[in-house]
């Protein structure tokens, strides 16, 4: 079955203007109806970073999750994050943003690889604990625009380690750095084979108009899982450059209509979330 995961998140912390609560609010709410596998609500960081995400906590509180069958994940960037939200009943799944780009880590993060990999253990712990689902993204999966070594052997080697601790859901990301279908070819081909008891998921940024090819790619090595952002706004604020747009819900909606691929989104109710979409991503 393929999973799409909406993240009004990513794409709202690319807005400068602070969106109203109550604004996001009804974009969520429209999302968690429209059949989406997972819709990221929000995140923990902190607001001097993101200020859009500084009412996360109360746009979770706010939220009607009665008709929605959407898991609801919440990114969180430390323990502290994860101690607060894994408790959360409004809450069924923590991501957090694994890198072994230790140039990246040091400029963006403050922080080294053997940190943030023991960060990625508390989460999985509390993840665990509270009955919670755990996704931990690898940043800069293709390689990385810092001249830190990277290879197809050291990323399977650290997916390795990260099922070590307990990650079972995966999703790769390029975060700020251009790859084509034939990266995303090579990396899902090995990675599946390497790891089929796994959960691997396409998290693509983009700056060019080619997304087709690289959904493909994805797609015909067993990808199953994509993350999306209506009208492909958003990304990574803390790459340290522009920020690249991700891959639009509305192409990877005509992708798998145009490969006649059924998909569990109600049209018209993503078409509302569409209208929504379009009067707060100014």
């Amino acid at each position: 079955m393929i999973k799409i995961i909406e993240s009004p998140r990513e794409g709202m912390q690319g807005v400068d203007n602070f969106i109203p609560t109550s604004s996001k609010v009804r974009f969520v709410n429209q999302l968690l109806k429209v059949g989406f596998d997972t819709v990221e609500l929000g995140s923990i960081v902190n607001p001097r970073v993101v200020p859009q995400m500084a009412d996360t906590m109360e746009l979770i509180s706010e939220l009607d999750f009665t008709n929605s069958r959407s898991e609801r994940m919440v990114l969180v960037m430390s323990r502290r994050g994860a101690e607060r939200v894994a408790p959360m009943e409004e809450v069924t799944a923590l991501s957090y943003p694994f890198s072994f780009t230790p140039s990246f880590l040091k400029q963006n993060v403050r922080s080294t690889v053997d940190e943030v990999y023991g960060t990625t253990a508390e989460v999985l712990n509390f993840c665990g604990r509270y009955g919670k689902k755990a996704v931990i993204y690898i940043s800069y999966a293709y390689g990385n625009p810092y001249g830190d070594p990277w290879n197809l052997d050291l990323l399977l080697d650290w997916i390795g380690k990260l099922k070590n601790i307990g990650a079972e859901i995966i999703p790769l990301s390029n975060v700020s750095l251009e790859i084509d279908a034939a990266m995303i070819d090579e990396v899902f081909n090995a990675i599946i084979m390497e790891y089929p008891d796994l959960e691997f998921g396409l998290h693509l940024h983009h700056g060019q108009g080619d997304w087709f090819s690289k959904v493909d790619a994805a797609y015909l090595a067993g990808c199953r899982r994509f993350d999306t952002v209506i009208n492909g706004f958003g990304g990574c604020p803390m790459s340290g450059h522009e920020l690249m747009g991700n891959l639009a819900t509305q192409d990877l909606v005509r992708f798998f209509h145009e490969k006649q691929i059924p998909i569990p989104l109600e049209p018209i109710l993503l078409s509302d979330a569409i209208m929504i979409a379009n009067e707060i991503y100014q």
